[in-house]
């Protein structure tokens, strides 16, 4: 058989990814028109096809098809999604609970007539609520707002809740799940905000162009029925198992087990808060019910931002690029816009050190690691984090198998404007 084929009998990968062709392995662009990856837009690393070309590498170096693949960042579920198409077992971790949800709901089977008939339950059995119970959410989430400024009308806040307890009355666990990763795409949809990882802004006219429940309605419709018609035509996948692993994952991954391969792009250390991308799914779904559940989420991922308060005590450096980085953040410390960054850099390496470490006791001999990382930039003062992160490795014990520019993305305000920085491609040799 040849390698990065689908198993005899199951959907072939080419089919999933529709035989599209794209110019770098780097653009996910037209990834919306992909099954499963137009549930909830998501600005991906990489493209699904790296995931086969990294499939393909491993299989030749181990001298066997890859049976497992780990992802220590699971994020929309890319990887995860393709190992299965690939015949491969897929392990994920992800600290964000909407989108260890998402993931989860995307790798689950279904039988679709129940599908269906849960659909039409919510549909027809959300009645009217007393309250909107969007517990412990920001006052700015439900009309009045404050100041005038809101991300929902009463009126839309109060379709949303009806639909979510219409869900909350299903009996299957796994279609529940389904349905409420769907409500939350569609909340973010109809909200009178746009969402990135710059942060959150209103749309322009939000005021006079607010969504009605009916919209919201039919929004729900016809995301959870593209999302039936996805399920159905790729039920056969070459694997159905896979293993999703909720929390931290500077803690967990010395659970993931033995694997082949790895492959994932982790937070960058560029100051994005990441948890407030999704901050509008994680309170309209009810994953987060007060302040506390918010700031133990976001002190529960990697130390890549400074927007929380948290420990950034580390030993020394463990490379000279990395030393000599820190000395010259600490240097510009009183021009920079938080005089916590170059601790912050610090504990990034520190926790990526513990991660790169951890898997090195999972991956098998000959086995690879595939890393997309950008640098960073703060006061004029570069982070080179793929050469740091390349060090650290190979202090570790991996050996690069090659190192590629992947693309180049522009700086924030925050880090000093328009100036370009490299992402990389960074493949590590067990």
């Amino acid at each position: 058989m040849e390698l990065g084929q689908p198993l005899a009998g199951s959907t072939n990968f080419s089919d999933w990814i529709d035989g599209r062709t794209i110019p770098h392995l780097s653009t996910n662009s037209g990834a919306a028109s992909v099954a499963f990856q137009g549930w909830r837009h998501f600005k991906e690393a990489f493209a699904p096809e790296l995931i086969q070309s990294a499939f393909d590498e491993t299989s030749e170096a181990l001298g066997r098809r890859v049976k497992t693949i780990v992802d220590p960042f699971g994020g929309s579920g890319t990887s995860a999604l393709a190992s299965q198409f690939l015949g491969a077992l897929p392990t994920t971790i992800e600290v964000n609970p909407y989108l260890a949800d998402l993931i989860e709901a995307k790798l689950t089977s279904y039988a679709t007539d129940a599908l269906v008939d849960g659909f039409n339950q919510v549909m027809s059995n959300s009645r009217n609520v007393a309250e909107i119970a969007f517990e412990g959410a920001p006052r700015t989430f439900i009309e009045p707002g404050v100041k005038g400024r809101y991300l929902f009308s009463t009126d839309v806040a109060r379709t949303l809740q009806q639909l979510k307890e219409g869900i909350a009355r299903l009996a299957d666990d796994r279609i529940k799940r389904l349905f409420l990763v769907l409500l939350g795409a569609v909340a973010l949809d109809v909200s009178n905000v746009l969402v990135s990882g710059k942060g959150r802004r209103y749309k322009r006219g939000w005021s006079v162009k607010q969504s009605s429940r009916d919209s919201v309605r039919s929004a729900f419709r016809e995301k959870v029925l593209k999302a039936i018609y996805d399920i159905e035509r790729f039920r056969d996948r070459a694997s159905l198992d896979y293993r999703v692993l909720r929390g931290d994952s500077r803690a967990l991954i010395k659970d993931v087990g033995q694997q082949d391969l790895a492959i994932f792009s982790p937070p960058y250390p560029n100051s994005f808060d990441y948890t407030d991308v999704y901050n509008v799914e994680l309170w309209v779904c009810g994953y987060l019910r007060s302040p506390t559940d918010n700031r133990r989420l976001r002190t529960a991922t990697l130390r890549s931002h400074v927007q929380v308060a948290r420990e950034y005590h580390v030993e020394a450096s463990p490379t000279k690029t990395l030393a000599n980085t820190l000395r010259q953040l600490n240097d510009v410390r009183a021009q920079l816009w938080d005089s916590a960054i170059p601790d912050m850099v610090a504990a990034y390496f520190d926790d990526m050190r513990n991660v790169l470490k951890e898997l090195f006791e999972q991956i098998v001999p000959h086995g690879r690691v595939y890393v997309v990382v950008g640098d960073s930039q703060y006061a004029g003062v570069g982070i080179p984090v793929a050469t740091i992160l390349e060090e650290i490795a190979h202090l570790i014990g991996y050996s690069t198998e090659r190192s590629a520019s992947f693309r180049s993305m522009r700086s924030s305000p925050q880090q000093g404007g328009k100036t370009s920085l490299k992402e990389t491609l960074l493949v590590l040799r067990r």
